[in-house]
């Protein structure tokens, strides 16, 4: 790992935005590839911001500083990526479900899942079961990942994938959901393909779900 990169993955671990936008330029400008940025310098600082975060030493904050970091960097070198032809470890459209407006930590499996590799489609909060469709036959995502806060919007995740069995395509994608009321009992009893606690464990059982 060069001086710079080493710089990149420093800066993404240590949530400093400021350095990892400075270390990627420069890391470009010495010739090094957006896919070696974004696979040694950024997905390895992501991949260990999310160790430090199961063993207790980074909470929440620490967690959404590093990803802010690391999109400072993804700013830079989504386009290159696509020039480069990188192809992503998956595609994922990820929601807040219908009624619910509540979007903190969406946004934040939203970043894991970036530093993970996978290309997202993000619709934001309140997000209808037609929509989740739509935006997986426009994409072509092979993962919908789905969060609810409330109790009562639960409901509409039972609803979200039987619009996909309806429209025909529930079994080209894994459907993965989460959030504070959620469980994996809940995840089991309406078909889901899986439930994650917490946006590090979202990356990883999304990245299970495609292997």
């Amino acid at each position: 790992m060069s001086a710079t990169i080493q710089e990149i993955y420093t800066g993404v671990v240590e949530g400093d935005r400021d350095q990892v936008v400075e270390a990627v330029q420069q890391a470009l400008n010495e010739g090094d590839s957006a896919e070696t940025i974004l696979k040694q310098g950024m997905m390895a600082a992501m991949g260990e911001v999310g160790r430090l975060f199961e063993e207790g030493e980074y909470f929440v904050p620490e967690l959404l500083v590093a990803a802010r970091a690391m999109q400072g960097g993804m700013d830079i070198l989504r386009p290159l990526l696509v020039a480069e032809d990188v192809e992503p470890v998956g595609k994922i459209v990820i929601g807040t479900v219908k009624g619910d407006l509540h979007d903190i930590g969406k946004n934040l499996v939203s970043m894991m899942m970036q530093g993970a590799g996978f290309e997202v489609t993000d619709l934001g909060t309140d997000v209808a079961p037609e929509k989740f469709v739509d935006a997986v036959k426009t994409s072509g995502a092979n993962l919908v990942a789905m969060s609810a806060l409330l109790t009562t919007t639960m409901a509409n995740m039972p609803a979200t994938i039987a619009a996909f069995d309806q429209a025909g395509i529930r079994d080209k994608v894994k459907i993965m959901i989460g959030g504070a009321p959620v469980t994996d009992q809940f995840a089991q009893k309406i078909g889901a393909d899986g439930y994650a606690p917490d946006a590090n464990q979202a990356a990883r059982l999304a990245l299970s779900l495609i292997a």
